[in-house]
């Protein structure tokens, strides 16, 4: 008959010190438990606060402006090129670049289907600061058709107003298919194009045209090379970044500040989820140095016992590889429990915050792989433990 693991544990005096053994397994699932939802609530945490457009390539994109008051409300306001060139250098800013507009009278309209035109403003900036370009956003000189990037708020806003004119509310999709009429005029002449909506975008609150076609425009109808942008929009990693927010404060560049509070909400939750990690970690050590514990006092209360069944032929690896095989599926039984109760948790976060269509009522990929890092990391611990002691004797 092979020997196994009943045939040594009559010789194992593991009958006292359980309560050490019961404090680890509640005080280990716990841990797990707190790690698995730090984990899982830090991925929450980006759903929730980064929105669909906030962030593109890892970085965060805002618009900055000159504030006004009451003192220089009557000069001109813009931002000029040694201005945005000291933006650019700035080494907690990554890129910035001016969103220009039109120094000409623009207006448009949309024909017989919907009977609507008014005055508006064009702005142009470069394509990389653009959430939604399209290949067919670009325009050269000769050309009578115009592509058009507008703002889902705009559009949204236009589906408020619809109704009360009689105008038709549209789609994001049926948009695009609308024909537009735009009518540019300026002291040097004036010219009439077709335009079209080819993308929305949810981070530039404007009316975009390609850049190529502002620049054009402003010196055919308008007479003047662009030179100043009443917006700048910057590029940085970090929004949030205090010396950033000690810049503009102190040039006096106004912010969205409706973005800064997302982004300092953004980092006070991931600090309080990595804490709340570190913490689950301690937890988690503290729980095998009570395994650790019972193990070696297990051990050496059963020290006799365990010298004479390697007297008879017992070899220390062979008693260490059958008491170790005892405690995978304790180790795995824990580690599957606290996953269960981090499935139902993020369940019954998902149906809280159910208006969050991206936040997903199951756990994450990464938290499942954090789970079977811990068992191994488990296995292994327990068994180096019970084969550094069996060699002790």
């Amino acid at each position: 008959m092979t020997p196994n693991y009943s045939t040594i544990s009559p010789f194992l005096n593991s009958t006292k010190s359980k309560w050490s053994r019961t404090l680890g397994y509640i005080g280990l699932c716990l841990g797990v438990v707190l790690l698995l939802c730090s984990v899982q609530m830090y991925m929450n945490v980006q759903q929730f606060i980064s929105g669909k457009e906030i962030k593109k390539s890892g970085y965060d994109f805002v618009s900055v402006s000159k504030l006004i008051t009451d003192q220089n409300m009557g000069k001109d306001n813009r931002f000029n090129a040694a201005e945005i060139q000291e933006i650019q250098s700035q080494p907690f800013i990554t890129d910035a670049a001016p969103l220009i507009s039109n120094e000409f009278r623009a207006q448009i309209s949309a024909g017989n289907i919907i009977p609507f035109s008014t005055d508006l403003f064009l702005e142009a900036i470069q394509d990389d600061f653009i959430d939604s370009v399209t290949p067919s956003f670009q325009w050269r000189p000769g050309e009578l058709h115009v592509p058009v990037i507008l703002s889902a708020d705009y559009l949204e806003m236009y589906n408020i107003f619809a109704p009360s004119q009689d105008l038709p509310q549209l789609s994001e999709s049926s948009i695009g298919k609308v024909q537009l009429q735009l009518d540019c005029s300026g002291m040097y002449g004036s010219g009439r194009y077709s335009a079209g909506i080819v993308g929305l975008s949810s981070r530039i609150s404007t009316i975009l045209v390609p850049k190529s076609f502002l620049e054009w425009a402003n010196q055919t109808y308008g007479g003047k090379k662009t030179e100043h942008a009443a917006r700048v929009y910057i590029k940085t990693e970090n929004i949030s970044n205090p010396e950033l927010v000690q810049f503009l404060q102190t040039k006096g560049y106004f912010v969205n500040k409706e973005r800064t509070r997302s982004a300092r909400i953004k980092v006070i939750l991931q600090s309080f989820v990595s804490g709340l990690g570190i913490f689950s970690v301690i937890v988690i050590l503290l729980s095998m140095m009570l395994f650790a514990f019972y193990l070696q006092l297990m051990i050496a209360r059963s020290k006799d016992n365990l010298k004479l069944l390697q007297t008879l032929g017992y070899s220390p690896t062979w008693l260490s590889h059958m008491m170790s095989k005892r405690w995978i599926p304790v180790y795995a039984i824990i580690i599957v429990v606290a996953c269960m109760i981090t499935i139902a948790l993020q369940y019954a976060f998902s149906l809280a915050f159910s208006y969050k269509e991206s936040l997903s009522p199951f756990i994450a990929w990464p938290v499942v792989g954090v789970a079977a890092f811990l068992l191994i990391i488990c296995i292994w611990f327990n068994s180096r433990l019970i084969s550094r002691e069996l060699n002790r004797l």
